[in-house]
């Protein structure tokens, strides 16, 4: 919004050198049973760059995306990351029963956190402070995809995976949302985003569309000449 100071970030990790690969993805193939969903996709991307893949519903985005995350395992291809990756999919993965502070501490001692710093500084970003000690079943599904976004944050990763993260999010939240991906990719954090439908297009460096199991680019980003990956 108008004269709305932008977020800013503490990076926890030192950020990549300069011209460094966060991501590289070569031929990559999937089928389930006869059904093939990717068919030699392949993309890479740089430090500090903000990447949007679009398609339509049943392309295989969230295949793809599964995949790069390490919870699917193509049948041919490669993919290769060098450094810890956020992952925040498409459905919560949330326990009803517990708190958002409960699962910030559950996630904290999986990370191997030294406290929850990191944490609370995120939900500040994205005004989910209030929402410490709810019990997830209480919220709503926007402000459950909030507390996603924050457990794939975290532990500060070089490279964020993220599918329809905006899902459910009012247009505050989704203008956080889009402050706090510039602040960290300006901290030489990485996104790839997924999502059926590209809004404004004009924020990612990179733009590919899935179709026919395939990776295309798209046009030009809005910061300089598309350079294929």
């Amino acid at each position: 919004m108008p004269g709305r100071t932008p977020p800013t970030t503490t990076p926890r990790r030192s950020p990549p050198p300069d011209g460094a690969r966060v991501l590289r993805v070569t031929d990559v193939h999937k089928a389930y049973g006869r059904h093939q969903v990717l068919r030699g996709a392949g993309l890479e991307l740089p430090a500090g760059c903000l990447a949007g893949i679009v398609g339509e519903n049943g392309s295989g985005k969230t295949t793809l995306l599964r995949i790069l995350a390490g919870q699917l395992r193509p049948d041919r291809g490669t993919v290769e990351c060098p450094g810890p990756v956020g992952y925040c999919p498409q459905e919560t993965v949330l326990n009803p029963a517990f708190t958002v502070d409960q699962h910030l501490e559950l996630f904290r001692v999986a990370y191997r956190l030294a406290g929850p710093g990191r944490a609370h500084e995120l939900l500040d970003m994205l005004r989910f402070t209030a929402y410490r000690h709810h019990r997830i079943g209480t919220l709503s599904g926007g402000t459950q995809q909030k507390l996603n976004l924050v457990l794939a944050l975290m532990h500060d990763p070089p490279l964020l995976l993220l599918d329809e993260p905006y899902q459910g999010f009012d247009w505050e939240a989704y203008q956080r949302f889009w402050e706090l991906a510039a602040a960290l990719r300006e901290a030489g954090r990485s996104f790839l985003v997924v999502s059926h439908i590209a809004y404004d297009t004009g924020r990612f460096d990179r733009l590919w569309r899935l179709e026919g199991g395939r990776l295309v680019r798209e046009g030009r980003s809005a910061h300089g000449p598309a350079a294929e990956g």
